[in-house]
């Protein structure tokens, strides 16, 4: 009946996007959209980019669990009926100031009375014995395959065992991550597993990097999940337009925690809109003098590689005069001040940075880099001038797969504290699990994070067949945004204690709001990405 009910919803959702798609196009040039007009349509086209992440995980999720276990195909159709009504819900509330008018979604009698019935209150009680018992966060709920369990077995227990103790004081304290701890991230191979054998690493493909990533995520955002994301961003760029003696050179390093990456993307003025970056590398004799400032620099204290975009090209050129290069730098290790460094260049300028104090996401400090005129070497440069967008942006894609992996992992660990908490906390006379609203609530977060896991998970797999890339979008602007919810519904059922520093789920909350921040901000990854690529779609097959 599910499967009706999303099949209906989907020729719905492609009404929205040739709807979408008529009111963008730009009369002046067929077959393509006006970048004016889809900023108009701003409104609608985050509408659309949601519910069609919902629907595409729904789908998936029904795939994965429909010959499971009794409950985890409780769970998926729960899910699954939420997507559904919530298609509904939007266009009843929407529908007829969407692009001209969209009509409700109709659906037959009895598939309508199957939604109901999956949501309903009696579907929550049938699920809620499960889900108070663990069963969410068993293994059976991550649907992996023997490899695979393996991988997340070896990383849930590096997590618990070493990364844990670190995690309250690594966030309440504002540190980095302690040098023993980053240590054992290179030596259980961390850094390594977004790396190919042939050049010193132990990738095995997108999942098992998921999973490593989601595991270290659940303790700790900042002091766990997030040290791989770097070095893999900085490797795609190198295994995509790298010379052979770059890769030679810089992936064996990176991979054993010889060199540790911070990427220098972002900057005061530009940040989505990457092609505006003004920071300039200037050619002179054997390489260029990079001058300007990057912001939101991660790790780049303890750094000692930075990926630094820099322009070549005019301000005219927009993306296509940036080119990608590799700055080196002493790493900062406490004692030391971790949050203000400087280097004088012994081949030229200087590179001087002072970390920003932010409310969450602690472990590496974020910094603005200030570069004065900073030699690098024509050797430091990936790729050829003007090819350093495109390769950033294949960087990029696997960021945004990490981060959804990130986002899985801080949503778990609310549920988890969240059901634990409901067990022992009583209220009027009965356990918070006990009451119809608390299930509820468990229902929902329990929901959302398969959701976003198994989409995660398939991304990862469409990802090793060389796709996957416009629906590691779509999955990062899910999870995401789920995260702030699924933590803040944890942190509202341990009501005043949530809000206190004495429990970790006030931790996860804070977290988890940088999350559709970071990678792709979420507005402009809705807009300018996955709807722009629905739109572009339409327009192509017309």
């Amino acid at each position: 009946m599910l499967d009706r009910a999303l099949e209906a919803s989907d020729v719905k959702l492609r009404e929205m996007t040739e709807k979408l798609a008529s009111a963008v196009a730009d009369p002046q040039r067929p077959g393509q959209e006006s970048a004016a007009s889809l900023n108009r349509y701003g409104e609608e086209a985050t509408l659309l980019a949601r519910l069609l992440a919902e629907h595409k995980a729904a789908t998936n999720l029904l795939s994965v669990f429909g010959d499971r276990s009794a409950d985890l195909t409780r769970l998926a159709r729960y899910a699954a009926a939420q997507v559904v009504q919530n298609l509904r819900a939007a266009l009843v509330l929407q529908g007829e100031r969407y692009c001209g008018g969209v009509g409700p979604l109709a659906l037959a009698a009895d598939v309508q009375s199957f939604v109901s019935a999956s949501v309903s209150a009696e579907a929550v009680e049938a699920l809620a014995p499960w889900l108070l018992a663990g069963g969410a966060s068993q293994p059976g709920a991550y649907a992996l395959g023997r490899d695979h369990e393996e991988v997340r077995t070896l990383f849930r227990d590096f997590a618990d065992e070493r990364v844990a103790p670190h995690a309250e004081s690594i966030h309440r304290h504002d540190r980095v991550i302690p040098e023993s701890l980053f240590s054992a991230y290179a030596e259980i191979g961390a850094l390594a597993i977004t790396i190919p054998d042939s050049h010193g690493g132990q990738f095995i493909d997108h999942r098992s990097m998921a999973l490593a990533t989601e595991e270290l995520s659940r303790v700790s955002l900042g002091g766990g999940g997030s040290v791989i994301t770097r070095s893999e961003i900085c490797a795609k760029a190198l295994l995509k337009g790298g010379s052979e003696a770059q890769k030679r050179l810089w992936l064996p390093k990176i991979a054993s925690g010889k060199e540790v990456v911070a990427v220098a993307v972002t900057e005061p003025g530009a940040g989505s809109d990457v092609a505006a970056l003004r920071m300039s590398a200037k050619k002179v004799e054997g390489g260029y003098l990079l001058s300007g400032e990057k912001t939101w620099c991660t790790f780049a204290g303890r750094a000692t590689l930075l990926l630094v975009l820099a322009r070549t090209g005019s301000a005219e050129s927009k993306a296509k005069g940036l080119t990608l290069f590799l700055a080196t730098k002493p790493a900062v290790i406490p004692p030391a001040d971790d949050r203000t460094f400087a280097f004088d260049n012994p081949r030229g300028g200087r590179m001087s940075g002072k970390a920003i104090p932010t409310v969450g996401y602690r472990g590496m400090h974020s910094f603005s880099v200030f570069f004065e005129d900073f030699f690098v070497a024509d050797d430091q440069r990936i790729g050829q001038e003007g090819e350093g967008f495109a390769l950033q942006m294949a960087g990029f894609a696997g960021g945004r797969i990490q981060t959804a992996a990130r986002a899985v992992g801080v949503m778990e660990a609310a549920l988890r504290c969240a059901v634990a908490y409901c067990q022992d906390r009583v209220v009027f006379g009965q356990t918070l699990a006990s009451l119809p609203v608390a299930r509820r609530k468990l229902c929902d977060m329990a929901a959302r994070v398969a959701l976003s896991r198994q989409m995660a998970y398939a991304v990862c797999d469409a990802m090793d067949e060389g796709h996957g890339h416009n629906d590691a979008s779509l999955v990062k602007l899910l999870s995401c945004r789920d995260a702030e919810s699924v933590t803040r519904e944890a942190m509202q059922l341990h009501g005043g204690m949530g809000y206190s520093e004495e429990f970790a789920v006030s931790r996860y909350w804070q977290d988890a709001r940088v999350l559709s921040i970071f990678e792709g901000a979420e507005d402009v990854l809705a807009i300018l990405v996955i709807a722009r690529a629905a739109v572009r779609e339409v327009l192509a097959r017309n």
